[in-house]
Order: structure tokens, then sequence, then C-alpha cells
């Protein structure tokens, strides 16, 4: 009877030790929400972006945008550069508008808009992966999976994204961002973005985000998050008809 027991007891040992891994272990979703959590703040926000374009180790040109953001209402990219101040971009689900010094009619622009370098309009607003794709598993079999990161494939809810899909790759440990593959509706694999960990505001954060498009392997595009901080940011703000009014000054 006693080595009986023994054997049963070591039969049943592993299931528990298989079902508390399965227990353990993060859904594609909660992955990719908390990706998002180190690059993405829910509420009502203004952040600091500087947009930087190399070649090599060479800065050859930057530019500096204001980002204010809420949540459930939109983005707003205001320009701080003295070559382009005075110009906006407002961002609304999958509208976007382009509003120009002295023009009294905003215009109608895509997020593949090109701002700096290989950044595009929709690279620089805030948009959250969680609740603008779905998500599925890469990985074949990810609670047996032995690597360091798991790979996610995101794609579009809505057709007027930046990208139809995203190869994206996470850390195992904590699901911080690594590297994403993006891709054009068409399938074509447009460029490749590399984030990089740091602190804001005391917190862990993607700091940069450094994309490069496959081709001239020499230039780089490097997207800095400078600051971020919470603001009450009034509707207004993404109000196309107060935007063309206002220069926005005050804020």
């Amino acid at each position: 009877m006693s080595k009986l027991r023994n054997v049963i007891l070591f039969a049943i040992i592993p299931c528990f030790a298989i079902a508390s891994t399965f227990a353990n272990a993060k859904t594609a979703q909660e992955h990719l929400q908390q990706a998002d959590n180190y690059r993405y703040k829910t509420g009502s926000n203004k952040s600091v972006t500087l947009v930087k374009q190399l070649e090599g180790e060479e800065l050859k040109k930057s530019s500096l945008y204001n980002v204010y953001s809420k949540t459930g209402v939109g983005s707003l990219v205001v320009f701080q550069s003295t070559a382009e101040k005075g110009q906006k971009m407002l961002m609304q689900e999958d509208k976007y508008w382009m509003f120009m010094p002295r023009s009294k009619r905003p215009i109608r622009i895509t997020p593949m808009q090109k701002l700096l370098g290989e950044a595009s309009v929709g690279d620089i607003s805030s948009l959250s992966w969680a609740e603008s794709y779905d998500v599925t598993w890469i990985n074949d079999n990810p609670a047996e999976n032995t690597d360091e990161t798991v790979q996610l494939e995101l794609t579009a809810k809505v057709s007027g994204l930046s990208y139809h899909k995203i190869a994206l790759e996470l850390d195992k440990t904590d699901s911080f961002p690594v590297k994403a593959d993006l891709f054009l509706k068409s399938g074509k694999l447009t460029k490749t973005a590399f984030f990089t960990k740091g602190q804001i505001n005391g917190e862990v954060a993607v700091t940069e985000m450094k994309l490069h498009d496959g081709i001239q392997a020499k230039q780089q595009t490097i997207i800095e998050y400078q600051s971020i901080k919470e603001l009450d940011i009034p509707n207004k703000l993404f109000n196309p008809s107060y935007l063309v009014r206002n220069n926005l000054n005050d804020y």
C-alpha cells in the first residue's frame, strides 16, 4: 500500500506543477496590456517628444513636439521647432487633420504622413495597442516557450491605423516591448522599431523608439520621449474649429 501511495503522489505532483505553470502564465492580452503601460498613459496628459534623424552617429535634423492626449477623445500634436511653429495635427479615432499657420481650413492627412525621417504622424500620436488591435500568439506553444521573449501578432481593428499588422516581441519576464515589425495593409514590412527601457517620473517606461526602414542601413530615426505629465486638457483643444482660430500658446 505504501509503494502504491508513493506512485500516486509522484504521478500527481507533476500534474500540479503543470497546472500551476498554466495558471501563472499571462495571456496574450495581458502581455499586451502590460506592454502598453510602458509607452501609453491613460487619462489626460501632455508629453514632450523629440524626433531626431541620424546618419550613422551624426545628427542631421531634429524636431520638437508637444503631444496632448485624452483617453476616448483624441491626440493633438503641436509643433515646437522654429521652422514649424504654428503647425498642429489632430488625431481622433481613424481621422487625421493638419493645421497650417494662417490657413482657415484643416487638411485631411493619413497616419502615414511623414514628419521627419522614418517618423510618421501615427508614430508620435498616443495610441493604445490593446485598444486598437486584436492580439494572438505567434509562438506555437507560448506556455512552453523557453525563449527570453514572447511574440505577439497585432491586427488592426479599424482600417485607418498606421499599420495593419504588427509583429511584436516582448520581454517574457516583464512584458517590456523589445522590437516591433510594422506592416502595411498590403503585407509589406515598412519599418522596424526598437524600444529603449528607462525611467520617466520614476517609473519604468519606453524612453526611446528607434525606427529603421531596412533599406538605408546607415540611417535611423529616434523618437525620444522626454517628459510626460498629467494635465486637465479641455475638450475644445480637440475641436477642429477651435484649432483653426487659436495658436495654443497658453498650453
